[in-house]
């Protein structure tokens, strides 16, 4: 038996599921039959460098893609609406757990559709609606170079430019970016019919998160259908939800952060090194670790989705949920980078060689941790809290 290799389902497969309306758990239970399959395939998706079609199709299949639309669109709320906050963090760390690259999509999805959902028209919200019950993935793509971004041209029909880092290209067939535009900073729903050849997936060459179907894409001539504008400019940038909602990646950096503690207390079981009062200590310290991030983005969660990130004009409710989330972004960090180096020293070089799992989890969820702005996050918090009047321990108004 390879000793470094997690237990999973034998025949694991992604199976075709039912898309009726479901319950929340029914919906949690479509999801976790299906996360075997999905780790099954994650180390031959990673290998081949390929693309997660069947894993999103599954996703489509059993209801998932709708999940995160309004229960009166006939989803479940899961990041639109309060009641689907904690189904939504299970839902993100359980497939984070599983792959990574595919939490990484899945999360993008879940905050295209919650934007749509918030800024749309009603025609633009139900078009997106029934885009999703069709299977289509969405996207959220920020990310340029400077001087090369996106552009939306004066006559406000025709784009020109692109960007960079686009998790899902050639997979995502609905990209919400933000665009400059003569009126400030828009948002676009861009359609992208598989095969456009707008994609380039070959400048992706990080070591981590192969499966993301990471690549650049390229917007220079596209015209704006009816209705790509989502909301009036600037909207993208509304706070708390643009910095508060970064409690959904750190879900799926919860994810890959226990996957990680698992491998190593399978290899400490499976080698009979467990008795170790070294190696226990390692454990320990991983296990505090992992269980210290997943306290983090839940409050973080709770906050970022509450009544009081919803209340009207009140900015001083705003910068405490935004403060929060970001020392809830350097705490995640820490604790993910903390499991990694635990891990390898306690597995030693074996943790450094395929096919172990842990190999390809950490080049996963050192890639994934590289979220923009740390200095900036752990700063703006530390900001908040030098302003603020409150002691230290009702700083964020429990």
């Amino acid at each position: 038996m390879n000793h470094h290799a997690l237990p999973h389902t034998a025949h694991a497969s992604l199976t075709t599921m039912p898309t009726a309306p479901a319950s929340t758990a029914e919906m949690l239970e479509r999801l976790d039959a299906l996360l075997p399959g999905v780790e099954e395939r994650a180390a031959r998706l990673d290998g081949e460098g390929g693309l997660p079609v069947e894993e999103v199709a599954a996703l489509g299949a059993a209801g998932l893609l709708v999940a995160p639309l309004p229960a009166a669109l006939g989803g479940l709320g899961w990041g639109s609406e309060p009641g689907g906050t904690k189904p939504l963090m299970r839902a993100l760390r359980r497939i984070g757990r599983a792959s990574l690259p595919l939490g990484r999509l899945f999360e993008g999805h879940v905050n295209a559709l919650r934007l749509v959902a918030a800024y749309g028209t009603p025609e633009q919200v139900e078009e997106a609606a029934a885009d999703a019950r069709a299977g289509r993935l969405f996207g959220v793509w920020a990310a340029e170079v400077p001087g090369r971004g996106l552009v939306l041209e004066e006559d406000m029909r025709r784009l020109s430019g692109g960007k960079i880092w686009c998790s899902g290209a050639g997979l995502v067939e609905r990209a919400l970016v933000p665009a400059q535009a003569p009126d400030g900073v828009r948002m676009l729903l861009l359609p992208l019919p598989r095969g456009t050849g707008r994609a380039d997936l070959s400048v992706w060459t990080a070591s981590g998160m192969r499966a993301s179907a990471t690549g650049d894409m390229d917007f220079s001539g596209m015209e704006l259908s009816p209705g790509a504008l989502i909301g009036p400019p600037g909207a993208y940038f509304a706070q708390p939800g643009f910095s508060g909602g970064a409690w959904r990646f750190l879900a799926v950096h919860l994810g890959g952060i226990e996957a990680v503690v698992e491998a190593l207390r399978h290899h400490l079981t499976a080698t009979g090194r467990g008795g170790d009062p070294h190696q226990q200590a390692r454990l320990g310290q991983a296990l505090a670790g992992a269980e210290a991030a997943r306290l983090w983005v839940g409050e973080a969660a709770r906050m970022a989705e509450g009544p009081e990130a919803g209340a009207s004009g009140d900015g001083e409710a705003a910068a405490r949920v935004v403060a929060y989330v970001d020392l809830a972004r350097g705490a995640v960090e820490r604790a993910g980078l903390a499991a990694m180096e635990l891990a390898q020293r306690s597995i030693g070089l074996g943790a450094f060689l395929r096919p172990a799992p842990v190999e390809r989890i950490a080049r996963d969820l050192a890639t994934y941790l590289r979220q923009p702005g740390p200095d900036r996050a752990l700063t703006s918090a530390a900001q908040h809290a030098l302003a603020a009047a409150a002691p230290v321990g009702d700083l964020w108004g429990r």
